[in-house]
């Protein structure tokens, strides 16, 4: 299951669902699934598990900056690394991981990568932990892409009610 999440609403613009076991092949479906009158995003911040020279293509190919963390980052990083210089720039014949490895350590990868922990993971939280939503009734593709969409209706429409009160 994969969710593309609108940043300044955290409303969910596409909810997708697959039977691969990894996301690497998931990237595609999940931007193609977002309906043209959202509008298309200017960047993707994506975890780890989208890593591919071919997910990068992609986002490019649409005209999408792409954000996509080409290993795990530690989740208690030393207090060094705040204050580490920024690294120099890869080579020009550097690879693409190194290349968008380098990307995530500028101020502005840092900033927009940092945005996905604030706008993705929230709404999973919120779906697993308020929703109470922790595993599918149905089974078959066709019937858990249905239930995946109703548990994504159930969140945005929770989420505009909390919009509309504040």
């Amino acid at each position: 299951m994969q969710v593309a999440v609108e940043q300044a609403s955290l409303f969910i613009v596409a909810p997708t669902v697959s039977n691969h076991p990894i996301d690497v092949h998931e990237l595609e479906p999940t931007v193609d699934a977002i309906a043209p009158q959202v509008g298309k995003p200017k960047a993707a911040a994506l975890d780890h598990g989208y890593w591919s020279p071919v997910n990068v293509k992609i986002l490019e190919d649409r005209d999408i900056e792409p954000y996509i963390a080409t290993g795990r980052e530690p989740h208690h990083p030393s207090w060094q690394s705040w204050f580490a210089q920024q690294p120099a720039p890869p080579p020009a014949d550097a690879s693409l991981k190194e290349k968008m490895a380098y990307k995530l350590q500028t101020e502005v990868g840092k900033a927009i990568y940092g945005l996905r922990k604030q706008t993705v993971e929230p709404v999973i939280g919120v779906i697993k932990e308020v929703l109470g939503f922790r595993q599918f009734s149905l089974r078959g593709l066709g019937a858990v892409t249905g239930e995946w969409c109703l548990v994504c209706l159930a969140f945005n429409l929770k989420r505009w009610h909390t919009l509309q009160a504040g």
